[in-house]
């Protein structure tokens, strides 16, 4: 659990988040247009190269949502 708010907003590159969720970068592209809920981007300036970060602890409050909408469905 975390012990300050710092703690549980830490931030992971575009590229990771990929590789975590098993999605080419044009699939996490088409995930965020298709799904209006899915946490928006941080960018690290104003150039098209410039590093594109997510906060962690949107990205599980995104993922603990989409499994209790699933589990929901279910029942």
């Amino acid at each position: 659990m975390p012990t300050n708010a710092f703690d549980s907003q830490y931030l992971i590159r575009q590229t990771s988040l990929c590789k975590r969720l098993d999605l080419s970068r044009s699939g996490l592209d088409k995930l965020r247009k298709k799904d209006e809920t899915f946490p928006k981007p941080i960018k690290d300036g104003t150039t098209r190269q410039a590093a594109t970060y997510y906060v962690v602890a949107e990205i599980e409050a995104w993922i603990t949502n989409r499994i209790a909408q699933r589990d929901a469905s279910i029942q």
